[in-house]
């Protein structure tokens, strides 16, 4: 059993805890791992039911700790008015408890006022597997088919692991954009996820996906911030500073897991004409994912000026800058030089240029690094 680099931050912390992120990513399990005294799981529909019908029935479960205990509540978006009670229990000197609670959607905490308990309470994201977590020695052909959530890679079955990540859009679909409110039009939105995936790792332009998934564009937008707070896709905005030249400042958005992208595609295939754009999802992903899992505030962008030059990544890390080419191809060469050098000469600072390739072997060119990806990750301290 491969062990999360967040159950040590989170295991030595005595601060409750809220742990988000994705379904499937494994917050349960993790939190199950540090053997908390007692185990809510709102997810049960009973349980949900007897805490939604009974306001007191936390403090009345709780009254039997007389001494410091840990409390894990399982699903906490479904019922975020227990947070207030939360907060007069933590604030309470004696027993001490200590909560870690799990949720898969900010949407959910946010439309229900939740009380995120400021100065009381620590939030970390976990997202799926990453290099580090695996020992900087990950599969990346294997990443690049079904991704790294921690149940499809403990999956010895491919047909087994392929099924799981087509039937996660279904799922999601029924699950999370239903209890949103949004099944009068659940087909429009089925049709605007299709779009989304099939555009990830692009520029996103909301109008256009809006008309070609056939729903209005209010709907696309609010479709879209959807898949944001459940923590689905997130994007990286256009590179900014006092801006001398103009750049084009739509963002770009990934999802969060390859395999949950070629799942909602269909296709497993890394083959040529998709290659590129999946190595770009895997490394993007995995920096945000691993900065997060290290707890390092971290800043991703894009850069790309109006004569085209671009740079897939712009990292923000520890206050260094690091622009980041993403190239799936083994062959490096001065031409992939153009957008580092279009960088360098608009930020006019101190960073540090970089290619992350699927080789073997590090080397430089002109004052560029160009590095194995799970090498240059790990230079990035995540």
């Amino acid at each position: 059993m491969l062990t999360r680099a967040l159950r040590g931050l989170i295991g030595q912390s005595k601060k409750s805890v809220l742990l988000l992120g994705p379904r499937q990513t494994g917050k349960s399990t993790l939190t199950q791992s540090l053997h908390p005294d007692l185990t809510i799981n709102l997810a049960h529909e009973a349980t949900y039911i007897d805490f939604l019908t009974t306001p007191l029935l936390l403090e009345q479960s709780l009254a039997v700790y007389q001494k410091p205990a840990t409390i894990f509540i399982d699903e906490i978006q479904r019922l975020p008015s227990l947070l207030n009670t939360i907060q007069v229990l933590v604030d309470h000197p004696k027993p001490r408890l200590r909560f870690l609670l799990t949720g898969s959607s900010a949407r959910k905490l946010k439309r229900g006022q939740a009380n995120l308990l400021p100065g009381r309470i620590f939030t970390h994201h976990l997202g799926p597997l990453t290099t580090r977590e695996m020992g900087y020695a990950m599969d990346t052909r294997q990443a690049l088919s079904v991704g790294t959530l921690p149940g499809i890679l403990t999956d010895d079955d491919a047909y087994s692991r392929e099924k799981t990540l087509r039937t996660y859009a279904a799922t999601y679909l029924k699950e999370e954009i239903q209890a949103e409110g949004l099944a009068r039009n659940l087909e429009g939105f089925a049709r605007f996820l299709k779009v989304a995936a099939e555009w990830a790792g692009h520029f996103l332009d909301l109008a256009k996906m809006a008309s070609v998934s056939m729903v209005a564009r209010q709907s696309a937008v609010r479709y879209f911030e959807v898949l944001e707070d459940c923590l689905v896709v997130w994007r990286a905005d256009a590179f900014a500073k006092s801006l001398t030249r103009r750049l084009i400042q739509h963002p770009k958005y990934y999802f969060f897991d390859v395999g949950v992208l070629n799942g909602l595609l269909g296709n497993f295939t890394a083959s040529a004409d998709r290659v590129g754009s999946l190595f770009e999802h895997l490394v993007a992903t995995q920096i945000l994912h691993g900065a997060a899992h290290c707890d390092k505030p971290v800043r991703l962008s894009t850069y790309r000026t109006e004569h085209g030059a671009e740079v897939d990544l712009i990292a923000e890390i520890g206050g260094n800058v690091h622009a980041i080419e993403i190239k799936a191809s083994a062959n490096v060469g001065h031409a992939d030089l153009r957008g580092l050098e279009s960088f360098s000469e608009y930020y006019g600072k101190k960073h540090q240029s970089m290619i992350f390739y699927p080789g073997s072997h590090p080397r430089k060119l002109k004052n560029v690094d160009i590095l194995p990806w799970q090498e240059g990750i790990k230079e990035l301290g995540l």
